[in-house]
């Protein structure tokens, strides 16, 4: 690859060929070990232009964890049913895409998810990534009102929601929802323990 640490810079919107570029090398290199000076040299600029936007690797790192829970909550809220029959088949529907989300976008997801990167860790009380959390949370505060579901802190349903379907992503993206241990359809199977626990059932 010819050097490009001399060229001017040429694109129209820098901030936004520096996150579309470091998105494609996550996707590829399936983890963020590159530098910021492979980003700049990727997206055809000066080694020192990041830093226009980026102060360092763990703010670009940050916001492509920003960019994936955006598209997460698109996701999810695409997936939801316009009229679901019931709470079952609304939970099933966001469940599932959620779970897709992760698989087809893993480097993403396990970036948004690092525990590894300071600021990354520490962005999930940021509003962008409290918006996939409220998706479970507004599922749940319809069911409470409208009687479906039990009465029991939101928050803590959300948390058993949450916490349900990010381990079947982790372990969907590692490979280890073999059949033979968990049988052909273990999301479904976990999502009815789920559902059963949550239902009302006065109703």
């Amino acid at each position: 690859m010819p050097d490009t640490s001399n060229r001017p810079y040429h694109h129209g919107d820098l901030r936004r060929a520096l996150i579309e570029t470091a998105l494609d090398m996550l996707a590829e290199e399936k983890g963020w070990q590159f530098t910021l000076r492979e980003v700049a040299r990727r997206a055809g600029v000066s080694h020192a232009a990041p830093y226009k936007h980026f102060p360092d690797k763990a703010a670009l790192l940050a916001e492509l964890a920003m960019i994936g829970f955006d598209r997460l909550r698109e996701s999810l809220s695409v997936a939801k049913p316009k009229a679901p029959k019931s709470l079952r088949d609304e939970v099933t529907s966001v469940a599932h895409a959620y779970v897709a989300f992760g698989t087809n976008s893993p480097a993403l997801y396990r970036l948004m998810f690092s525990a590894g990167e300071e600021k990354v860790a520490g962005l999930h009380l940021n509003e962008r990534a409290l918006a996939v959390f409220d998706v479970a949370l507004e599922i749940l505060r319809r069911g409470q009102a409208a009687g479906s579901i039990r009465e029991r802190p939101i928050e803590g349903q959300a948390a058993g929601w949450w916490g349900l379907v990010h381990g079947m992503t982790m372990l969907a993206i590692d490979g280890l929802l073999v059949p033979e241990k968990v049988g052909s359809a273990p999301l479904d199977a976990a999502l009815n323990t789920l559902v059963e626990g949550l239902e009302n059932p006065a109703t």
